[in-house]
């Protein structure tokens, strides 16, 4: 079953806000930046962030209008983090088409993304202004992260702890803020941890799902061993160096002085693919996961609280069950 069917209700108020925020039903095709901006936030994606935001309230059995501001926002910042890195990363292909970066350029992309980050950010404050803050302090963690991911290619020697601080900062930092924020609109500061930290938690998680399908090829959205590309030392990248010394110094190799071509790379990405390291990656996946069951705590023993535990395992297994399929 879709994950999504069951906030059906609630991700449609949410689309209607990122409509709403985004130029309306007859938005102008002279302002670039909207029509780029949908191009992005209304053209697909698993929405996994509003969904999240559903879940935590019903845990608590929450009930708020404030909830669709807090889904669409974080939907919102997400989406200008993805039109950031795009740049960064030249990206050319997102969700199954060309990036924002690619149909319109670096600048629009950029642009693009302050304005859905402005947005978002302008939504909150008005909702609750605490909400604002949180959202700001959010994205200046995400920022951080992503500097220190574009800092860390190249580097096989990259520890695992410092990978999954980049993961925790660049994914977890936002699903964190989706249970925090629920939870200070309900008023309840036990809650704001304990969904806080789950949320990070299965933050890394999805990073090391995302890691997996770039290895396996099934992001539909992106093309097999991108990181590789990239020179991004992703998780199983890391694990089959760790295990092969003589494919880590191939890879290095490559890297550093050679020509990455298409060939080269599927060559080196088939290496990684028959290691074994995409086992221990799915192995270390579930480890992040068992541990954000754990910190829930009683939230997690009631039959709603449930509800989280599934709903994160089936999107990060279904990720990379796919994969293996």
């Amino acid at each position: 079953m879709d994950p999504s069917a069951v906030f059906h209700d609630f991700l449609t108020q949410v689309d209607a806000s990122l409509h709403a925020q985004l130029g309306g039903e007859a938005p102008s095709p002279e302002d670039t930046l909207l029509v780029a901006a949908r191009h992005l936030v209304l053209g697909g994606g698993k929405r996994a962030r509003p969904m999240l935001v559903k879940i935590f309230a019903d845990s608590l059995q929450f009930s708020d209008p404030r909830l669709v501001t807090v889904g669409s926002a974080a939907e919102l910042i997400h989406a200008a983090s993805l039109l950031h890195d795009d740049v960064v990363d030249a990206g050319m292909f997102r969700r199954g088409k060309p990036t924002v970066n690619a149909r319109w350029g670096n600048t629009v992309s950029v642009l693009s993304g302050d304005l859905v980050l402005s947005s978002g950010l302008l939504e909150l404050a008005r909702a609750d202004p605490r909400l604002g803050t949180l959202a700001l302090a959010t994205v200046q963690e995400m920022t951080r992260a992503a500097i220190d991911e574009v800092q860390a290619r190249g580097n096989l020697d990259l520890p695992l702890p410092a990978h999954r601080a980049i993961g925790e900062g660049k994914t977890g930092s936002l699903f964190g803020f989706c249970g925090r924020s629920v939870a200070i609109l309900a008023g309840n500061d036990d809650a704001a941890h304990r969904f806080d930290t789950f949320g990070r938690r299965i933050g890394v998680a999805f990073q090391m799902a995302d890691d997996v399908r770039d290895i396996t090829g099934t992001d539909e959205g992106k093309p097999q061993y991108a990181d590789l590309s990239s020179r991004t030392p992703n998780l199983p990248v890391l694990l089959a160096c760790a295990r092969d010394p003589k494919l880590k110094r191939r890879i290095g190799e490559a890297w550093h002085y050679g020509s990455l071509g298409v060939d080269k790379v599927r060559e080196l990405g088939t290496a990684v693919l028959v290691s074994g390291a995409l086992d221990h990656a799915i192995a270390m996946m579930n480890r992040e996961l068992d541990a954000a069951a754990d910190v829930l705590g009683e939230y997690g023993h009631t039959p709603l609280g449930q509800n989280l535990l599934r709903w994160a395992r089936t999107l990060a297994q279904g990720m990379t069950l796919k994969g293996a399929a």
